[in-house]
């Protein structure tokens, strides 16, 4: 790889996550530029978690919960399947899962590209607080729950209510939305989404694979941003 100044294999068949994480925690000075490569992770959870040096690293496998969790600059890369709450926290850098994603992936991603190939499970983006999300497939009911802030691409339909509580972020769903939450609404595409789709999608290598005009834009209706007392609770 270009850039690349040193190569480190962690053998997870041999070695504990333990000692992967502590070599990843070293200072950013130490490991810039560096690839880590982590074999036979089978599942383990809380892989990679904490990084905050440009160090790349690629997990030749299945990750379990946590994996690249408050992740700064760097990049990670799963070529299996992601547990619950994969990227959480994430603040810049980049996470790919190449397989499925399971619950909250993505939850309170302050900034970074989380990019799901696959499907992703309930909850994906709940609580995002700035950072991008793109999901090649669909996503579990309560998707981008009380999303703050940031964008989430969703390729495949979405399940129940969709953006429940929505604040400032916003929503382009290609495929069909089951329902939507509270507070979320359907709003015409401009030109500018589209161009945020296409930049979003071309980030996310998947630019060829959907027209971006074919997105739907879900945001706020901002009618839970004050408190109602007439409303009896029914919104």
């Amino acid at each position: 790889m270009e850039g690349v100044i040193d190569m480190t294999t962690f053998d997870l068949a041999t070695q504990t996550v333990r000692e992967l994480n502590q070599y990843l925690h070293q200072p950013a000075s130490e490991l810039a530029g560096r690839e880590v490569v982590v074999a036979n992770p089978n599942g383990a959870h809380n892989l990679a978690v904490g990084l905050n040096a440009p160090v790349h690293v690629t997990v030749q496998g299945h990750a379990g919960y946590y994996a690249a969790g408050m992740n700064q600059l760097a990049t990670v890369v799963i070529e299996g399947s992601a547990g619950t709450g994969v990227a959480e926290n994430m603040m810049s850098g980049r996470v790919h899962v190449k397989g499925f994603a399971s619950n909250a992936a993505g939850a309170t991603a302050h900034g970074g590209l989380l990019v799901i190939e696959g499907d992703a499970g309930l909850r994906c983006g709940i609580s995002l607080k700035g950072g991008d999300i793109v999901v090649g497939g669909s996503v579990g009911s309560f998707s981008a729950f009380m999303a703050q802030a940031g964008r989430l691409v969703i390729c495949g339909n979405a399940g129940d209510a969709l953006g429940d509580s929505l604040y400032e972020a916003v929503l382009y769903v290609k495929g069909d939305i089951k329902s939507l939450g509270a507070d979320a609404q359907i709003e015409p595409m401009t030109s500018a989404d589209i161009a945020t789709v296409a930049e979003l999608l071309n980030a996310a290598g998947l630019k060829t694979a959907h027209d971006p005009s074919s997105f739907k834009r879900i945001a706020s209706a901002r009618t839970l941003y004050h408190w109602n007392a007439d409303a009896d609770q029914d919104y």
